[in-house]
């Protein structure tokens, strides 16, 4: 399910891209963070190596293969910085990372008002083959979604790997820690951690969120055109109050994303829902020509209305 949900949105930013905000500094320059110190947990698959591909026919990259996570940072600019830090996992259905659009653009959008932000790198299912042979599967037709009627060769319920979603998770919960305890070097405030996932990485929101330990969740969240996928799982008492966005017209993430407001408001969270009229699956930092163009707008706004852009 989410595997499409990638092959859509790229085959989208081909046509539809808008230019991201001018970089500071160089992605070389940048300063990146081990999640974990020392080895990684979990079982390591040795026929797994990280890549960086190119979409075809356009100058977006992809990572496959993740097994080593990380934090890429990006320092708040240091005229008006905030207290505010933003961890953000891109999405890509657990087999890739929409780096790009879904993770650097918004990085530099946020950091450029003031907002500490980080990209989180987060550990991937197994994809074989050389790049050159994956790289035609990234604008492949969309898989069939469950209960349409067709085969749904993915493998498992909703196409998600049930063993890289948990891992996701795992290194989103690590994520919040490892800026939680830097937060005095990055001058940001330890109770003013936003988390910020796309598609597959607002499964990985939502289950930071959602951790059973309140002190590893985020004190706030934004889940974009992403929720848990299938089963709603409990929600605990003291959700962090959460923003979510999606386009009325997403195949893929409007149901479940509906289905999450409604258990969150359920469980007397503080969810603030936005739905756009139009914008598919995968409205990123791309421009679209409907109101979806303006979510990071409306995202800014809610930060706002917490206290979380002011100095």
């Amino acid at each position: 399910m989410l595997a499409a949900a990638t092959a859509a949105s790229l085959a989208a930013s081909v046509v539809n891209a808008q230019h991201p905000p001018t970089p500071s500094v160089p992605l070389t320059a940048r300063q990146v963070l081990p999640v974990w110190e020392g080895k990684v947990p979990g079982v390591s698959n040795p026929a797994q190596h990280e890549s960086t591909l190119t979409v075809p026919g356009k100058d977006l990259h992809i990572i496959r293969n993740v097994t080593e996570p990380t934090l890429t940072v990006f320092p708040a600019k240091s005229a008006g910085a905030t207290k505010t830090a933003v961890i953000i996992a891109p999405g890509g259905g657990f087999r890739v990372l929409a780096v790009d659009q879904e993770g650097y653009s918004v990085a530099e959008w946020l950091s450029q008002r003031g907002i500490t932000a980080f990209v989180l790198k987060y550990r991937l299912a197994f994809t074989p083959g050389t790049d050159q042979e994956f790289a035609p599967n990234l604008l492949a037709p969309p898989i069939p979604r469950p209960g349409d009627g067709q085969a749904n060769p993915a493998g498992p319920p909703g196409g998600l790997p049930e063993e890289a979603q948990r891992n996701g998770i795992a290194d989103g919960i690590q994520a919040i820690k490892v800026v939680r305890a830097g937060a005095a070097k990055w001058g940001i405030a330890p109770d003013k951690i936003v988390f910020i996932g796309f598609s597959a990485g607002g499964v990985v929101t939502s289950g930071t969120m959602l951790a059973d330990n309140a002190v590893d969740r985020p004190n706030f969240a934004a889940p974009i055109y992403g929720a848990p996928f299938g089963l709603i799982p409990n929600i605990p008492a003291g959700t962090p109050p959460t923003f979510l966005a999606v386009a009325e017209d997403d195949p893929l993430a409007a149901a479940p994303v509906l289905k999450f407001f409604e258990a969150l408001r359920a469980a007397k969270g503080t969810p603030e829902l936005h739905v756009f009229r139009s914008g598919m699956h995968g409205f990123s930092m791309m421009e679209r020509n409907t109101t979806s163009d303006h979510w990071i707008e409306e995202l800014y706004w809610w930060l706002e209305s917490y206290g979380l852009t002011r100095p």
